[in-house]
């Protein structure tokens, strides 16, 4: 099901307005519990409160991309003889991807917000945000005019935004998770919008569902509980949304080969090549007949086509709604700009990751809490958390350490020549050459535990790689002028939505 945001206010209050427990099913008393007998929402029985919304809705920018099985990896001969796209068969759950890369404008708004929150006091956070326009310079091409004008000038404002790394993208996705669910409570009229947010003093989700962050309360949400007159909205009330964050590398490919649009009942028709039916880069309606599908390079020095008649009218970027979308109505999942996703790259990891929601780069943490047992924030407003440590885990099967980026691949439990007693520099010595061994013995490789994938192709590639299978990857800390990202959120409940 989904639900227009801008709606959001008129269908929460109205809510609001049916239930005196805001999202409960007060005053149904009727309903009880199956396993007790004792009636939900009703504070003659405890109050135990449950609430009316049973889907999630759809946060903004976002679609739904309805999940399923499909084949991950390349179909197409792999020219560059690098075999790190093996295909092999996997599932992934339904969630939510941006129709849109992020552009300039949303990126600036969220430079906007850090300096409004945080210049004053804590400057560095703000630099810290902002993209390398660098990025652009070339030692043998003029193209000054884009380090000062592409991420500011209004002209540039549907372009999507570049020299931006994979941190900076991550944390963008976690202030779009705060900003949006602080939006939805000040629609619905539970708390004042507060524009005088200072430093750590922010709305944070995590840090006002722990109850660090008070907003001023515009109308309580009484509660049922008989020992209490008010309560906060919680994740059980289904009005805040899942966190905002980057897609997997298997949910990134998945979206882009959109295969809804090539099946029959339950068979794939055709295994596309490109975010599209068809071997072709070109479009094949007859309404718009010859024209190119994608902002890419379509040979040596032609980067747009010929004066008069330009095709893909990029000599850079394009606007983000460029071109025609995917069959789940994804803009520019092939050429424009390179997108980061969450992975840590792996040559092999088609052969070491789970067969649903494939992914590498889990780091399991915990909450910090002091020494009275409570949790904190950090400068930012965020809940310190800490890594798990192997007693956290005692007695689990499913995972026994924090750091499963080398799951399989470099760890030192995975060496054959590994033992308990072993230090890194024993194992190395002892034959298991680990190239990602940390100490005085270590090995130089591209391939560590901080190079993420980016995907997708861009403005300054051939058509080999506008294909969702290929993958590349680069630190997490670099940036460029041809990599970019879009968000995605976590499907909570049924995966078709309805």
């Amino acid at each position: 099901m989904k639900i227009n945001l801008n709606l959001l206010p008129v269908l929460l209050l109205a809510a609001v307005a049916l239930s005196s427990c805001g999202g409960t099913d007060a005053g149904q008393t009727g309903k009880e519990s199956t396993t007790t007998g004792w009636t939900y929402n009703d504070p003659a029985s405890g109050g135990f409160a449950v609430s009316k919304t049973e889907e999630q809705i759809t946060g903004p920018g976002l679609v739904l991309i309805e999940g399923g099985t499909f084949t991950m990896g390349r179909v197409q001969d792999d020219v560059m003889y690098e075999w790190n796209a093996v295909p092999r068969r996997v599932t992934v759950s339904s969630f939510y991807m941006d129709e849109t890369e992020v552009r300039n404008i949303d990126y600036r708004e969220y430079v906007y917000w850090l300096s409004r929150v945080f210049g004053d006091n804590n400057r560095q956070v703000v630099y810290n945000a902002l993209p390398d326009t660098l990025v652009w310079r070339d030692p043998v091409a003029y193209n000054e005019p884009y380090v000062e004008y592409y991420f500011r000038h209004p002209a540039y404002n549907q372009y999507p935004v570049v020299g931006v790394n994979w941190l900076q993208s991550n944390d963008y996705c976690k202030w779009r998770t705060d900003r949006v669910n602080e939006k939805v409570l000040v629609d619905i009229g539970y708390i004042e919008l507060s524009t005088d947010q200072k430093d750590e003093n922010n709305f944070n989700t995590d840090a006002y569902l722990a109850g660090i962050y008070q907003p001023v309360i515009r109308n309580p949400l009484e509660s049922l509980n008989p020992a209490q007159d008010s309560r906060i909205y919680t994740i059980e009330d289904g009005v805040l949304l899942p966190k905002y964050r980057l897609p997997s590398e298997a949910e990134w490919e998945f979206a882009a080969f959109a295969l809804r649009g090539n099946t029959s009942e339950e068979l794939v028709w055709e295994r596309r090549v490109y975010p599209w039916s068809g071997h072709n880069v070109r479009n094949d309606d007859p309404k718009n007949l010859g024209e190119m599908r994608a902002n890419f390079v379509r040979g040596n020095g032609d980067m747009m086509g010929i004066a008069g008649n330009l095709n893909d009218g990029g000599s850079i970027t394009t606007p983000v709604r460029s071109f025609w979308p995917n069959d789940y109505g994804l803009y520019c999942m092939a050429g424009n700009v390179n997108e980061w996703v969450a992975d840590v790259y792996r040559p092999l990891s088609f052969e070491d990751v789970s067969g649903f929601n494939p992914y590498r780069g889990n780091e399991f943490d915990k909450l910090y809490r002091n020494a009275d047992g409570n949790t904190e924030i950090d400068s930012l407003g965020r809940l310190k958390t800490v890594p798990i440590t192997e007693k956290d885990a005692e007695g689990r099967f499913n995972y026994r350490k924090s750091d499963y980026r080398n799951y399989r691949d470099g760890d030192l439990q995975s060496s054959a020549s590994f033992e308990e007693k072993d230090t890194a520099s024993e194992a190395y010595k002892k034959g298991s050459k680990n190239m990602y061994v940390n100490d005085q013995y270590e090995q130089s490789s591209l391939v560590n535990d901080n190079v993420r994938v980016y995907k997708g192709g861009s403005w300054k590639d051939r058509a080999f790689y506008l294909s969702p299978g290929t993958r590349r990857f680069l630190l997490e800390t670099e940036a460029r002028d041809d990599i970019g990202f879009r968000c995605a959120m976590t499907r909570v409940g049924s995966p078709t939505g309805f």
